[in-house]
């Protein structure tokens, strides 16, 4: 079988595979202990995972009080470490493991990272609780009061220092560091000065007992120290097996990226088990990057670390193993898109509404077409007007039909501005247009079917050219409807054309999302008389409708010009977000759409856009997106007018996230491209 090319592998792209084990616990038996950690590890080897980590005092068992001060049990604990630095060199993973570790005449609760068949360094516990059922200060000594640096285990000499961290020497972005349990719940966690000294993996190997309530605690504080530190969060707690001579276990184990949980395994479960998923390091690097409060923070509160090299070898070769939107600005759980859908819409609302006072207006104008973009700008003015208490008589909608306007466009925009009880008017722009054409010499005045470009810009120019000018007319001011996908692509016509308004609501929202708006709209904001037009305009083709129907009756199709728009918003996202490669967004990309049948979709999408795209297909429009991103449409962003920013990352407004020069070439990102996707 030919090997695999680079491209389908998640380590080629910054991933590194993690595994949060809970093992079932053998109370006070590190042989025991030692076999239900080798069979985990070598389960993790097997599925392809970089870097597993134990509880807390995993080899011994947290809850064996005062046997944790027996020489024969903390003898068989440094054997048994030997035997677990063998299996994990065995199945080419880096294991950490909890363990009681002695160094001079103290005892420490220890993390103990295991590669290459030794032991890269231990860990001592920093804080060491003494209150509630905790009382570790009875057995154990704190990081603070080692007089050494160095610990011997087994006749070798190992780093022994709170902060440790531990880089790959053949993996870029795999740097990691370990805490322990208490550690932290406390104002200041060692996990946050490892992050400032480069750790991108923040372990915690805890014995937390569990309470009602606590696993959520638990949960909230993995999330957020992984978005304070942008890193990720690995926590692994005691479970099946601990003494419930006074306490309960859960094992708890859960997996946080940027303060997204990426994987969550089984609570009270009666077996060993995994819980595996894929961190992104490279994106992580390249956030901690564009932060400049995280770089000013290392400077200024940034300590000295001690940096343990290690290989971490060749990594997984298979299928990527974290949740992975289609739509990365639509959510798949419908909680959530419900949540996103409140804010945006609302975002959209109170942006309106404070221009609108800032001008003391009391009309706007705005074109209607029956599209999508057009259909959400009029119902956030309808809202923005009914909390100003001005009567929606003050919207002056005019739909304005050329050469390619359908009659289902018309009549859905006609049937939207009745239902909403704005002020509706019709203006005909085609003799006006064919004046001009004239004019300027076209062949379409001459009555040759020449439909190139300056016969659409014509068309789109005049709507927003009378749009202007009726808002001279009435006191009013132009409310644009073009979207962020289409500044991203740059498919809007400049300057006198929809590239242009007074004010634009859309301006910060995907198109992808806006398909959702409306239908939460239609759902959610007392629109119900609207609802069925509002179906109908989210069934309709995205079409600019400027160019007339061939002669097989098609009309003019937007996305088999740009390319699907469920794709250019992923491009969009992963480009201008994280300023992800070419080829890692491609990969991304074919990871989330090559398989229709598998994973989630947001609720209410509809069938026959559940669609798979193959690479060739990703690549294709990933090189279109490309070349009209950063080389063709920029002078375009650079002109945009006012509006609310809507989405993480997601304003292309010089005034905001994007800043580029309008003379740029895509070479670069087109190369990468060519280079390092294949097919």
């Amino acid at each position: 079988m030919p090997k695999p090319h680079p491209f389908h592998s998640p380590r080629t792209h910054g991933f590194v595979r993690v595994a949060a084990a809970t093992p079932v616990v053998h109370t006070a038996d590190p042989a025991a202990n030692a076999e239900e950690h080798t069979a985990l590890i070598r389960q993790a080897g097997a599925q392809g995972v970089d870097l597993i980590v134990f509880p807390e005092l995993s080899l011994s068992g947290y809850a064996i009080d005062d046997l944790l001060m027996q020489d024969a049990l903390l003898a068989e604990v440094e054997r048994q470490i030997a035997v677990l630095a063998g299996a994990a060199d065995a199945a080419g993973v880096i294991a950490v493991v909890g363990a009681p570790v002695r160094s001079g005449d103290a005892l420490y609760n220890c993390a103990l990272v295991l590669g290459s068949g030794s032991v890269l360094g231990v860990v001592p516990k920093t804080y060491l609780p003494n209150y509630r059922e905790y009382y570790e200060k009875r057995w154990f000594a704190p990081a603070a009061s080692r007089s050494e640096d160095t610990v011997v285990l087994n006749g070798e000499t190992v780093d022994f220092a709170p902060g440790l961290i531990f880089e790959a020497v053949d993996r870029p972005g795999f740097v990691f560091a370990a805490e322990i349990c208490e550690d932290f719940w406390a104002p200041q966690p060692p996990s946050t000065r490892a992050a400032l000294a480069g750790a991108r993996i923040l372990l915690n190997l805890s014995a937390s007992n569990i309470v009602i309530g606590k696993a959520d605690e638990r949960a909230l504080l993995c999330a957020s120290q992984s978005v304070r530190t942008l890193s990720a969060y690995v926590f692994t707690a005691s479970g099946w097996g601990e003494s419930t001579t006074d306490l309960a276990w859960d094992g708890q184990a859960t997996i946080h990226e940027l303060g997204v949980k990426l994987a969550e395994g089984e609570r009270f479960a009666t077996d060993s088990r995994l819980t595996v998923a894929d961190i992104d390091v490279g994106r992580i690097g390249l956030d901690r990057l564009r932060n400049g409060t995280f770089a000013d923070c290392a400077r200024i509160e940034g300590e000295p670390a001690t940096v343990v090299p290690f290989e971490a070898g060749a990594g997984p070769d298979a299928d990527l193993l974290r949740p992975l939107d289609r739509f990365p600005f639509v959510p798949d759980d419908p909680a959530r898109l419900d949540q996103d859908c409140y804010e945006a819409f609302n975002i959209q609302v109170q942006g309106l509404m404070r221009r609108m006072k800032a001008t003391s207006a009391e009309r706007l104008v705005i074109g209607v077409s029956g599209g999508l973009d057009s259909t959400q700008a009029l119902l956030v003015a309808c809202r923005a007007f009914d909390r100003l208490g001005l009567p929606r008589t003050g919207i002056l909608a005019y739909t304005m039909p050329g050469f390619a306007t359908s009659e289902g466009t018309k009549s859905n925009a006609w049937a939207l501005m009745k239902a909403l009880g704005v002020t509706g008017a019709e203006i005909d722009i085609r003799p006006t247009a064919r004046t001009m054409l004239e004019a300027i010499g076209h062949p379409f005045a001459q009555g040759e079917p020449v439909h190139d470009i300056t016969f659409e810009n014509v068309q789109a120019g005049l709507r927003t050219d009378y749009l202007f000018r009726l808002a001279n007319q009435n006191g009013a001011f132009v409310l644009g409807t073009g979207d962020l996908s289409e500044l991203a692509l740059g498919w809007c016509t400049y300057g006198v054309g929809d590239h242009m308004s007074h004010y634009n609501v859309n301006g910060g929202v995907a198109k992808t999302l806006i398909r959702h708006l409306i239908r939460w709209v239609a759902a959610n904001e007392h629109e119900g008389g609207a609802a069925e037009v509002l179906h109908a305009i989210l069934e309709t083709e995205i079409s600019p409708e400027l160019v007339p129907a061939g002669a097989d009756g098609r009309l003019q199709s937007t996305e088999a010009t740009v390319g699907p728009y469920a794709l250019n918003d992923f491009f969009l996202f992963y480009i201008t977000r994280f300023g992800l490669k070419p080829s890692k967004v491609a990969y991304l990309a074919h990871q989330a759409w090559k398989d229709a049948a598998t994973g989630h979709w947001p609720v209410n999408t509809p069938e026959d856009e559940r669609v798979a795209h193959d690479l060739a297909t990703i690549k294709h429009w990933l090189r279109k997106f490309l070349f009209r991103f950063f080389q063709t449409s920029q002078f375009k962003r650079s002109a945009v007018p006012n509006g609310p920013k809507v989405v993480t990352g997601g304003s292309l407004s010089p005034r905001g996230d994007w800043r580029a020069p309008s003379d740029a070439t895509a070479r670069v990102w087109l190369d990468e491209l060519e280079a390092n996707v294949p097919g």
